[in-house]
């Protein structure tokens, strides 16, 4: 079954206005919509994407007082997360986030640093997110964490262009020949595996083999580096036709910024939910700070900023 959001194309203007005052201007005059796509942080801008773009490292990077780690398809909350973790915490004022894929930032975790482009962070977290899975994964593999907490969950659903030109149906039509795919690469992200499982639910091992190997193998399927980056960009400038995202994504890109996307939603049998799951290091740099950001994790004010953005209670 499909289900298409209320279809709405605002211009450049109106998407800042939607996402609140100082929001980075979209690149709507030529379809690119490049990141970052979240209002920036205080202070003198000067973001030329896409040569200087920072979309996934957010915050003070001098002389942190807390620094999480996020996955990175929880980018959008970061903002208002932040400000209301401050609202309650006072006492902090510095705090940086990075937003990049689970993976990626457990190696960054496990090497002491990230590179990118010319820039090397050598900062350690207070707390990593990931999914449920997957913190108990590294936790028996490395034993990292102190205490862990479940605070949000999240299905799966198709982001597709406005109108949803190809007709895209469900998950079956991702195998599809004319149906051009952007899939996380599963070497990365944790979200590969689910939606791998659903198009196993979907089409049964044919479905999956003809997405992530034949369609891979001619190019009809891209898998990405950065999916939560990558995949809404391709199907907003074309590349894509259709991309598995988590729904907060889609429901971002199209309720929240007001993107020209549609969402076709996937049947709970073939779906898979995601729990998401905060985990406190048991080297944070920032102890206290790392059980004050805990403890606000549970709390109404945290909860009520996920929900803003689609999010779903974890328990």
């Amino acid at each position: 079954m499909r289900h298409l959001f209320p279809r709405l194309w605002l211009a450049g203007a109106a998407c800042a206005i939607a996402f609140g005052a100082g929001a980075a201007p979209q690149d709507t005059a030529n379809g690119r919509f490049l990141p970052p796509w979240n209002p920036p942080p205080a202070g003198e801008q000067f973001s030329v994407p896409p040569f200087d773009a920072v979309a996934d490292l957010y915050g003070d990077i001098v002389d942190p007082q807390l620094v999480v780690f996020f996955a990175g398809n929880q980018f959008m909350v970061v903002r208002d997360l932040v400000a209301a973790f401050k609202q309650a915490y006072p006492q902090y004022r510095r705090v940086f986030v990075e937003t990049l894929p689970p993976g990626i930032l457990a190696k960054q975790i496990e090497t002491g640093s990230l590179v990118m482009g010319n820039l090397r962070v050598a900062l350690a977290p207070d707390i990593y997110t990931a999914g449920k899975g997957a913190i108990a994964t590294t936790q028996k593999q490395h034993g990292w964490f102190a205490e862990t907490l479940d605070y949000a969950r999240n299905p799966l659903a198709i982001l597709v262009a406005q109108g949803n030109p190809k007709h895209v149906e469900g998950l079956k039509d991702l195998g599809r020949s004319d149906v051009r795919v952007s899939m996380p690469n599963p070497a990365w992200e944790g979200i590969a595996r689910q939606i791998e499982a659903s198009y196993r639910k979907a089409g049964g091992e044919a479905l999956d083999h003809m997405i992530m190997q034949t369609k891979v193998q001619d190019g009809s399927t891209f898998l990405t580096r950065i999916h939560h980056r990558q995949s809404p960009l391709r199907v907003l400038q074309g590349e894509s036709d259709a991309a598995p995202v988590w729904s907060t994504e889609a429901y971002f890109q199209q309720q929240i910024l007001h993107h020209p996307v549609d969402t076709v939603t996937i049947p709970a049998a073939q779906n898979a939910t995601a729990t998401y799951t905060a985990a406190r290091m048991k080297q944070a740099p920032h102890a206290q700070a790392a059980k004050d950001f805990m403890a606000f994790m549970g709390s109404p004010a945290a909860q009520a900023v996920y929900r803003k953005y689609g999010f779903q209670a974890a328990h």
